[in-house]
């Protein structure tokens, strides 16, 4: 059972300021390709209301020659607080593309400085603007001077082991305007291999006086915690973990408030929640949201008996009513105290 320190929980108490903005809660739905659509947000803000959600990162780049939003910028007016993040390496690319973000409705401009996939950095956005800390200025003033609202940051801790230069990397980029920034504690050598390095959280927190988010390796309340106790950050970052599980950023956030922890959804609850998840992005996708789902269903279908048998055939699934009766059919057999089968419930496959 984690514990709050008397030091922590008043560090906590108030809200968490990003420059004129409040949000009420420290605990960040982080952005994540391919996942943090406004289906997915939906969930996780039903069990965390007051946490900011960020959209899938948007390729400024595209924006600018194509000058119409992408599904993946679509956020809903009431789903407040709201940021939409944007990559690139062209500040006045970035720069447009956040005017277009703010008439979106965000509440914040997020520029990924961390991302560590191949097909970003090669072509000078993500991670890579970790070695190119003058372009990184650049973004970041060419964006504060575009938007009015705040501007933050999300990267990493360097390139590799022996090119760690967070420190004076995050420095600069408060100096440009950025008025929150969160640190991923790995380099992007590391992907998302080994342990995150939450000592370079601590030291940025130490030197910068903009708010410092805490990310990698928060897998559960107490991972929250001591990441939070450890860094001295102002809040924390989930991304990974809530992959399959909607309800982390909600029970952090909740046990950073009360002092008490929810207890964890039943497998029935969750496979509950897959198949609401499956059926909305049906009806926000059509069948290209099935085949986005698969790989939603099979982060649901763990921790129970047969659920590889269920995750492998939900990632074959091919309409979204062959993935509901697969999961009803998973739900029938928990209730009934059996295991999975991939034939329709009976008595014979009960016992």
């Amino acid at each position: 059972m984690p514990a709050l320190s008397p030091e922590l929980k008043q560090r906590l108490s108030a809200p968490l300021k990003i420059g004129n903005f409040e949000v009420k809660s420290r605990v960040l739905q982080s952005p994540l390709s391919g996942v943090t659509d406004m289906v997915f947000r939906r969930l996780v803000r039903r069990h965390a209301p007051d946490s900011m959600m960020y959209t899938e990162m948007v390729n400024a780049t595209g924006l600018h020659y194509v000058r119409e939003l992408p599904k993946i910028m679509e956020v809903d007016p009431n789903e407040r607080p709201i940021s939409i993040q944007l990559f690139d390496c062209r500040p006045d690319f970035l720069a447009q593309a956040a005017v277009m973000a703010v008439e979106e409705g965000a509440d914040t401009v997020d520029i990924n400085m961390g991302c560590p996939v191949n097909k970003i950095t090669k072509n000078g956005g993500g991670s890579s603007l970790l070695r190119d800390p003058e372009t990184a200025e650049a973004i970041v003033r060419a964006v504060v001077e575009a938007v009015a609202v705040p501007v933050t940051v999300k990267t990493r801790i360097g390139w590799t082991d022996n090119e760690i230069n967070i420190l004076e990397f995050a420095k600069r980029m408060e100096d440009a305007g950025a008025q929150m920034i969160t640190i991923h504690g790995r380099t992007r050598a590391q992907g998302y291999n080994g342990a995150a390095k939450w000592e370079w959280i601590r030291q940025v927190k130490e030197i910068l006086s903009i708010p410092v988010i805490g990310n990698g390796d928060i897998f559960s309340v107490d991972s929250a915690v001591r990441c939070l106790e450890e860094t001295g950050a102002d809040g924390v970052m989930c991304s990974r973990g809530t992959m399959g599980y909607p309800f982390l950023v909600g029970e952090i956030d909740h046990f950073l408030k009360t002092g008490i922890e929810k207890i964890a959804p039943t497998a029935i609850e969750r496979l509950e929640c897959a198949k609401e998840h499956l059926q909305a992005l049906y009806l926000y996708k059509g069948e290209r949201g099935v085949r986005q789902a698969r790989k939603h269903m099979t982060w649901y279908a763990k921790g129970f008996p047969n659920a590889g048998e269920l995750r492998d055939k939900l990632a074959r699934m091919e309409t979204v009513t062959e993935g509901c009766d697969l999961i009803d059919r998973a739900i029938d057999c928990l209730n009934a105290g059996g295991e999975f089968a991939s034939e329709p419930l009976t008595l014979a496959n009960i016992g």
